[in-house]
C-alpha cells in the first residue's frame, strides 16, 4: 500500500503544530504558577524526577521504535497478517517492559535522596512523590500503548497528536485549579497520572476504530523476530547514549549545584524545548511517510524529497535561532521578575541558541535514518558521544569558576554533538543508504545554513538591542522588531525554495 505522503504529512503537521502550541503555552503557564505559588525548588524537583525516570524509560529497549519501523514494509505490501503478528509481539514485550520499569524503579527508591543537594521543601516526602512519578512512567506500558504503533505505521500520527492536544488542555486546566486552590504538589502529580491513563484509553479507541482489522494475533515468524531483536540491540545503544546526554545534565546540576540551579537551567532549557517542539512537529510528521517511501520509491527520488524537506526545516531553524538570540534574556527577565537566582549572564542564552541550532540541524537526518532502519552502523556513536558529554559535565562543574559551571554543562553537549555525533551519523546515512556525492551536497547545504543563521542572528539581535525599553512593553516591541527583521530576511533568502515547496504540496504527488 503506497501511502499518500503529502496528504498525511499535511494533516500530521497541522495536528502536531497545534499540539506543540498547546504544549508550549500550557507548560509555560504551569512553570510560571510553580514559580509564583510554590517556588523554584519544586521546579527543580520536577526536572529531577523527569531525568531519573527518563533513565528508567530505557527499559523500553527500543522495541517500540524497532517494531514500528518493521511494520513499514508489511504496510507497504498490504500484509495485514504480518502487521497483526507484529502487534501481538509488541503487546507481549510492553507488558514485560512495564514490569521491568516498576521493578528497577522500586530498587532505586532508597537512593533518590542522594541526588538532591541541600534541603527539600518543607512537608514533602521525596519517596512518595517519586513513587507517584514512577507509576505515571510505567502505567502506559500496561494500558494499550502498543496500539499507537498501528497509527504510526500507517502515517496517522495526527490522530495521536489530536488526542494529546485534548488531554493536555484538560490536564493543565485541572492542575492549574489544583495549584491555585490547594497548592498541594501531591494532588498535582496524581492528576497527571490520571490523564496519562485517559490518553492511552483514547488512543486505543481510535486505533480500533480506524483499523479494526489490525488486532494482536498470529505468530511472528522467527526471522522477523530475530530482525527486531537485532535492531533492538542497536537501538538500545542509541537510547543509552541519548539518556546519558539528555538526562545527565539535570542530575549533575542537582548533585553539584542544587535545586535552584536546576530550576534556572530548566527555565533557559524550557525555551529551547518549546521552540524545538514546533520545528519537531514538521519533520516528525514526515517520519512514517519516509518509512513508506523507503519501500516504495527509488533512492534518487527519496534524496530529492529529503533535501526539499531539509531546506524547509533549515529556514525554520534559522529564523527561530535569530528570534531566540534577540529575545532570550528579555523574556527570561520578564518571566522570572529579574530574580537573581534564576537570571544568567548573556553567555548562557548564546550557548543555548548554539545548542538549539546544532541539535535541530541534525534532526531531519536522524528522522530519515530511523525511517530507513539504519541502526547498527552507528550503534556506538551515542555511547561515545554520551560518555564525552558526561565526562565534560563533571570536569566543567568541578573546575570552572562558579559563574560558568552551568554554561560548562551546556557546552559539554555542544562539543559532543559537533565532534562525535554529527560527523558519525552523517557518514553512516550517506554510505548505508544515499551515496557520497549526495552527502557532499547535503554538507554544503548545512554549512550554508549555518553561515546564514549567524548573519541573520547578528542582524536580528542588533535590531532588537537598539530598543531601550525594558519589562513587558520592551519585550513586546523587541519581539515585533525581531519578527519583522528576521522574517523579512528569511523570506527573501529562501523565497525560491519555499515557493517551490508550496507549489509541490499544492500539486499533491
Amino acid at each position: 500500500m503506497k501511502l499518500d505522503f503529502v496528504k498525511n504529512t499535511k494533516r500530521n503537521v497541522v495536528a502536531s503544530v497545534l499540539n506543540k502550541c498547546v504544549g508550549l503555552v500550557f507548560p509555560f503557564l504551569n512553570r510560571t504558577l510553580f514559580l509564583w505559588l510554590l517556588g523554584p525548588e519544586y521546579l527543580g524537583l520536577n526536572g529531577l524526577f523527569l531525568s531519573i525516570l527518563g533513565v528508567l524509560s530505557l527499559a523500553d529497549l527500543g522495541f517500540g521504535t524497532a517494531v514500528v519501523c518493521s511494520m513499514y514494509k508489511p504496510v507497504a505490501d498490504d500484509d495485514q497478517e504480518l502487521v497483526c503478528a507484529y502487534l501481538r509481539f509488541y503487546r507481549t514485550v510492553y507488558r514485560w517492559v512495564g514490569t521491568a520499569i516498576l521493578t528497577v524503579g522500586l530498587c532505586l527508591l532508597p537512593f533518590v535522596r542522594t541526588l538532591v543537594h541541600g534541603d527539600l521543601p518543607p512537608g514533602l516526602d521525596l519517596h512518595v512523590l517519586y513513587l507517584i512519578h514512577l507509576v505515571n512512567t510505567s502505567v502506559s506500558y500496561f494500558l494499550f500503548a502498543y496500539r499507537g504503533a498501528v497509527l504510526s505505521a500507517h502515517h496517522r500520527g495526527d490522530v495521536m497528536a489530536n488526542i494529546r492536544t485534548g488531554t493536555t488542555i484538560a490536564q493543565y486546566v485541572t492542575v492549574f485549579a489544583i495549584l491555585i486552590l490547594t497548592r498541594n504538589y501531591y494532588y498535582y502529580v496524581m492528576a497527571i497520572v490520571a490523564f496519562t491513563v485517559l490518553n492511552n484509553l483514547l488512543t486505543v479507541r481510535q486505533a480500533r476504530r480506524l483499523f479494526p482489522q489490525i488486532v494482536p494475533h498470529g505468530q511472528l515468524p522467527d526471522e522477523k523476530r530475530r530482525q527486531v531483536l537485532s535492531d533492538v540491540k542497536s537501538i538500545i545503544m542509541h537510547r543509552v547514549g541519548g539518556i546519558i546526554t539528555n538526562s545527565s545534565d539535570n542530575m549533575i546540576i542537582s548533585a553539584f549545584l542544587g535545586l535552584v540551579a536546576v530550576a534556572a537551567f530548566g527555565n533557559y532549557f524550557y525555551v529551547v524545548t518549546a521552540v524545538s517542539g514546533l520545528i519537531w512537529s514538521v519533520y516528525a510528521s514526515m517520519t512514517d511517510g519516509f518509512g513508506n517511501k523507503v519501500h516504495t520509491e527509488t533512492k534518487e527520488t527519496n534524496f530529492i524529497l529529503f533535501m526539499n524537506a531539509n531546506r524547509l526545516v533549515s529556514a525554520l531553524i534559522a529564523w527561530s535561532a535569530a528570534m531566540m538570540i534577540a529575545l532570550y534574556q528579555p523574556f527570561i527577565a520578564v518571566w522570572t521578575h529579574n530574580d537573581p537566582s534564576l537570571m544568567r549572564h548573556f553567555l548562557t542564552p548564546i550557548l543555548m541558541v548554539a545548542y538549539f541550532f546544532i541539535n535541530q540541524s541534525r534532526q531531519l537526518l536522524l528522522t530519515f535514518k530511523g525511517a530507513a532502519s539504519i541502526w547498527r552502523q552507528d550503534r556506538w556513536k551515542p555511547i561515545v558521544g554520551g560518555t564525552v558529554n558526561l565526562t565534560l559535565n563533571i570536569l566543567f562543574v568541578t573546575f570552572l569558576p562558579p559563574e560558568y559551571k552551568l554554561d560548562g554543562v551546556i557546552f559539554s553537549t555542544i562539543v559532543s554533538f559537533v565532534v562525535i555525533q554529527i560527523p558519525w551519523e552523517t557518514h553512516v546515512v550517506f554510505t548505508a543508504y544515499f551515496n557520497k556525492d549526495q552527502g557532499w551536497h547535503y554538507l554544503r547545504a548545512q554549512f550554508g545554513s549555518a553561515a546564514w543563521t549567524l548573519a541573520l542572528g547578528a542582524a536580528t539581535w542588533a535590531s532588537a538591542s537598539a530598543i531601550a525599553l525594558d519589562g513587558l512593553p520592551g519585550l513586546a516591541v523587541k519581539g515585533a522588531v525581531a519578527l519583522v527583521v528576521s522574517g523579512g530576511l528569511t523570506g527573501i533568502f529562501f523565497r525560491h525554495e519555499m515557493a517551490a515547496l508550496v507549489n509541490r504540496i499544492r500539486r499533491r504527488r
